[in-house]
């Protein structure tokens, strides 16, 4: 099937229901293997709806675990009062010396019971053997615009 990039549907609506803490709540990631069977994209409510699409547990990379959380201090949410945009700075992750194959990721909230908050489709395969596989999260720009979770004002 497929990865689409995107902001999870349920997460904007969970978001204005006070769900996400996202300064305080743990965020971590799951890897979706390369050639999923399902599509992963705004519709992905929760972790759970991985299951097989998941990249096998191996090396320092298992499922559903603390290594693969983002560093909670070093998630930051700020806000640009001229644009009106709210957004999230997300640390880089590097798994290390994994060997495994991945198309996308999955951001999701364990401080909200592993509701999805993003999709992230890689745009191709990304690969490690034997070595580390780092997700590089786009730094915000000065108004938050290359942030990979922002919310932004209609114009």
């Amino acid at each position: 099937m497929g990865i689409t990039t995107s902001l999870c549907t349920t997460f904007k609506q969970e978001i204005l229901q006070g769900t996400h803490a996202l300064g305080t709540h743990q965020l971590r990631v799951a890897l979706i293997k390369d050639s999923p069977s399902s599509t992963f994209d705004k519709t992905t409510t929760n972790y759970s709806d991985l299951g097989t699409d998941e990249v096998a547990t191996g090396g320092n990379y298992t499922r559903n675990n603390a290594a693969n959380n983002l560093t909670t201090g070093s998630v930051s949410v700020s806000k640009d009062d001229t644009t009106g945009r709210a957004y999230v700075d997300l640390p880089d992750l590097t798994f290390n010396n994994v060997t495994l194959s991945a198309d996308g990721c999955l951001i999701y909230n364990t401080g909200a019971s592993n509701k999805a908050v993003a999709v992230i489709d890689f745009g191709g395969t990304v690969s490690a053997t034997a070595g580390d596989l780092t997700i590089e999260f786009p730094a915000p720009t000065a108004n938050g615009s290359a942030a990979i979770i922002r919310l932004d004002t209609p114009s």
